[in-house]
């Protein structure tokens, strides 16, 4: 056989192909788009904002050192309930107590130099009167100048008897630092609480906390009878949330039990992360968020993983639509801003579904309410028993005006 003739019998293939493809097409056009159709009905619906963090007690100390020194004594374990003032952890204090000793001793030290400053005062007031009783009696017994330096020499012990008094009490003032420093070397329970944390063992040495926390830490007493689930929620979100909302929390380490709560607290500034102090303008917003456990477990720990759902709205048998169904398309909208006679046709994207007329898709703009976890609270746009396009979402993506319609059974309801 010719190669002329080769290409002559495949290339009919070829169109004989491409015109059962075309065919093929065209027919699943007169059959209509498969789509799922689903009517509008009333729903009871209840709109939720999740979001996951952590167990956390309404109120803890963290205990840290305000001095330098061994452990030498730890009396309570991770666990141990305490009372406020109970004594949990001793530092050595041999060091303080030598700087007490000290200060003690120059405390007397100052003192003794004030009462014989004392006496020298006393003794040049007494040699100055003196001076001017003689001088009074006789101006010839006593000269100027010895009377103006029996003056000066009563001023000068009275001026060095003042500085004796301010010695003394800058003397006090170090013995009293020095003895609260020593204090500090016996640590107690600062509230009532559970010990859950314990930072530190016997024989580490404990530093101040000024600038580093995590250093300088000893201890957390935790109390455990308020629990609370810590959770940051998205800026898109977290304005619809309100103080005293209801709110369903599970905790990972607790899968069967589901537990209520509500929101005690919604943080009024957003979490400050690394990037936005870098000064990143494009990073996700979250705000703090704590919801208040009603009856928590008596086995619950703090910093343990949970999820909170919160309930933001509900609605009562109310027209609904599934998700899925909602879409947006350029619509045309008049406006008569101007004057009834001059309309003029302008299209923007409005929010809609599609309809099924007679088996033929027709958009209309939809004005939805709070969304469910699967269906939207239809507020105007639709009435009940309307059938509309329901899926699959691909399919709505693309669907458009006066399609033709070929229903399918509805199995599972698809998101997008």
């Amino acid at each position: 056989m010719s190669r002329r003739k080769k290409l002559l019998i495949f290339g009919g293939g070829a169109v004989a192909v491409a015109a059962l493809i075309a065919l093929n097409a065209a027919g699943r056009r007169d059959r209509g788009e498969s789509v799922r159709i689903a009517a509008v009905e009333r729903r009871n619906l209840v709109a939720t904002v999740t979001a996951s963090g952590q167990i956390e007690p309404q109120r803890s100390v963290d205990i840290s050192a305000d001095i330098t020194g061994r452990i030498i004594q730890i009396l309570v374990q991770e666990g141990d309930f305490v009372k406020r003032g109970d004594l949990v952890l001793r530092i050595e204090p041999s060091q303080y107590e030598a700087q007490v000793a000290q200060a003690r001793a120059l405390l007397s030290s100052a003192e003794a130099s004030a009462l014989q400053s004392r006496a020298n005062r006393d003794q040049a007031k007494r040699a100055w009167d003196r001076a001017q009783e003689l001088r009074r009696q006789s101006p010839n017994l006593v000269s100027d100048e010895q009377l103006e330096q029996s003056q000066t020499s009563f001023e000068v012990a009275e001026a060095v008897y003042t500085s004796a008094q301010y010695q003394v009490a800058q003397s006090r003032a170090a013995l009293q630092n020095a003895q609260e420093l020593l204090a500090k070397t016996v640590l107690r329970a600062p509230m009532d609480g559970e010990v859950t944390r314990l930072a530190k063992e016997e024989g580490e040495v404990a530093v101040p906390g000024t600038f580093s926390p995590e250093t300088g830490l000893l201890m957390t007493i935790s109390d455990l009878s308020v629990i609370q689930v810590a959770v940051r929620v998205d800026e898109t979100d977290v304005v619809r949330l309100h103080l005293a909302d209801s709110a369903e929390v599970t905790i990972d380490a607790f899968p069967d039990t589901t537990f209520t709560g509500r929101v005690t607290k919604i943080s009024k500034s957003a979490v400050q992360g690394v990037a936005a102090q870098a000064g990143a303008t494009n990073q996700a917003v979250d705000y703090d968020v704590e919801v208040t456990l009603d009856d928590p477990p008596s086995e619950i720990r703090p910093d343990l993983s949970a999820t909170a759902k919160i309930i933001t709205a509900t609605r009562d048998s109310v027209l609904s639509i599934p998700i899925i169904a909602l879409t947006v398309r350029e619509h045309e909208a008049i406006s008569t801003e101007t004057a009834p006679q001059d309309t003029t046709k302008s299209k923007k994207e409005t929010e809609g579904v599609f309809v099924a007329v007679a088996g033929i898709a027709q958009f209309r703009p939809v004005k939805v309410g709070i969304a469910g976890e699967e269906y939207f609270e239809v507020i105007d746009g639709l009435a009940e028993g309307d059938s509309i396009v329901a899926g699959p979402y691909q399919t709505i993506r693309d669907l458009r005006d006066d399609t033709r319609l070929r229903p399918v059974k509805e199995t599972t309801t698809e998101r997008p």
